[in-house]
């Protein structure tokens, strides 16, 4: 299916590593112009040479998010280069275990910087650009903010934040003609993911006991899946489909407890 993306400027923060990078090349595979805004320039570039050897385009950004000035820096190095911008895809962050029990206001309120602030931050530089183009924003959310986890109240706050900004938006750029969905992530097979696992005391054992609780083929959800999601939420092939929370994640998160693998 053409997703009619071709030469569109598409913003994906967090784009060098993990659902971020899986999102930038699948952009890439639809002929857009993924820009890759991550901390990192020397990660950003090596995904930026991948999507060029895929015979596409794609732009790199250094900036720090969890910074402010960093954020309007970002945009406005996209602006100054392609004079438009057609999506966001909001997306970076880390589930920094900044607990009740745990924190304080600074670990809290960083970690508000690090997964929310800057989503909100992206999308209001990035307006006026949006605007223009009658763009779409997709926000990368997580089941924390439904489920709980425990010893991640930075996280949690800062994703029933994204879902609720989800819908706020979609409410006040109806005028506009700008869509805003969320997807809401549970169980991923990211780096990030594979690193916290190894930081348990039996990882194999409970990863095991992760994966037989996923309903759909109990195996975690790939990257490319929500990335595909995306795409086509950044499309108009999903031309009237807005304030939408979206969960891929193989049923986890609705349906019943008795669907959980037995050993």
């Amino acid at each position: 299916m053409d997703l009619n993306l071709k030469n569109k400027v598409i913003v994906v923060t967090g784009g060098a590593k993990g659902i971020g990078k899986a999102v930038v090349l699948a952009l890439a595979k639809e002929g857009a112009l993924p820009v890759i805004v991550g901390r990192k320039q020397v990660d950003n570039n090596i995904v930026k040479a991948e999507v060029e050897a895929m015979g596409g385009k794609a732009f790199a950004v250094e900036a720090e998010l969890s910074k402010p000035e960093e954020c309007e820096k970002a945009v406005g190095e996209v602006l100054n280069v392609f004079g438009r911008m057609d999506g966001l895809v909001n997306n970076a962050g880390h589930n920094d275990g900044v607990g009740l029990l745990s924190g304080d206001y600074v670990r809290f309120l960083d970690s508000l910087h690090k997964n929310l602030i800057h989503y909100y931050l992206m999308a209001h530089y990035s307006i006026d650009a949006l605007c223009a183009s009658r763009g779409s924003i997709v926000n990368i959310s997580s089941k924390t903010a439904e489920t709980g986890q425990g010893n991640t109240s930075g996280y949690a706050a800062s994703n029933g934040g994204r879902n609720a900004l989800t819908r706020e938006w979609a409410v006040e750029l109806l005028p506009y003609s700008i869509r805003v969905n969320a997807i809401v992530v549970a169980e991923c097979a990211t780096p990030q993911y594979d690193s916290w696992i190894q930081t348990l005391a039996n990882p194999e054992e409970t990863l095991k006991k992760i994966t037989d609780r996923i309903p759909l083929e109990h195996r975690m959800t790939t990257p490319e899946e929500i990335a595909d999601t995306t795409v086509f939420l950044l499309s108009d092939k999903s031309s009237h489909t807005t304030g939408q929370l979206i969960h891929v994640d193989g049923g986890y998160v609705h349906l019943d407890r008795s669907l959980i693998k037995e050993d």
